[in-house]
């Protein structure tokens, strides 16, 4: 079986991630999202091994020292990771998995694996994001203002990633997520593997 793609999903707050990652959930069954584990308690109608696999500070650090993550990360005292053999598992089965994770995490995970696939999701002008974000209606001025300084930070790492989508028009986005997933499922390398034996009768 052709092992599957690992996909890492990355953008500033307000750029439209998760609307662009759950429209492709939708669109291709062959996309499994990755659910991370975290030490931060349950909130109000979270639901353990589906928004997060939620486990105790001691059994995280147990898991980083048996080598158990691919990445993982302290946010606000509560640690944040994603299961390395979980995923080794899911791609040895033929199917893509998809990280949502941030910058720190992208680069934790091409160290481990260097074949995954980056794409950064920008917002088509700050303002725009700024607007996205006001429009939540949940942050205060000075939390915006946070939010909007880390997004410049992060963009600083847009080269680090093969492909890039500007969200202007969410449907382009969308078609643009998809066409690169599906892409990747028709390079040669993998189109090699999968029809070896197709390729080499037609090759004569």
């Amino acid at each position: 079986m052709v092992k599957g793609n690992l996909l890492v999903v990355t953008a500033p707050s307000g750029a439209g991630k998760t609307t662009l990652v759950a429209a492709l959930l939708a669109a291709d069954s062959q996309v499994q999202l990755s659910i991370s584990f975290t030490t931060r308690p349950p909130r109000e109608g979270e639901i353990n091994g589906k928004d997060y696999h939620f486990v105790d500070r001691a059994e995280f650090e147990r898991m980083i020292a048996a080598g158990e993550l691919l990445e993982f990360a302290e946010v606000y005292g509560n640690y944040y990771g994603t299961s390395q053999l979980w995923i080794n598992e899911v791609m040895a089965n033929g199917r893509d998995i998809l990280l949502e994770i941030d910058c720190q995490g992208a680069e934790q995970v091409r160290r481990l694996f260097p074949e995954a696939i980056g794409i950064f999701i920008l917002p088509p002008c700050l303002e725009t994001l700024e607007s996205r974000l006001r429009g939540r209606g949940k942050d205060s001025d000075e939390v915006i203002a946070r939010r909007l300084a880390v997004a410049k930070e992060e963009v600083n790492h847009v080269d680090e990633f093969d492909f890039v989508i500007v969200n202007e028009h969410i449907d382009d986005a969308v078609r643009d997520m998809i066409a690169v997933v599906r892409a990747q499922r028709l390079t040669l390398a993998r189109q090699s593997e999968r029809h070896t034996a197709l390729i080499s009768s037609l090759k004569g």
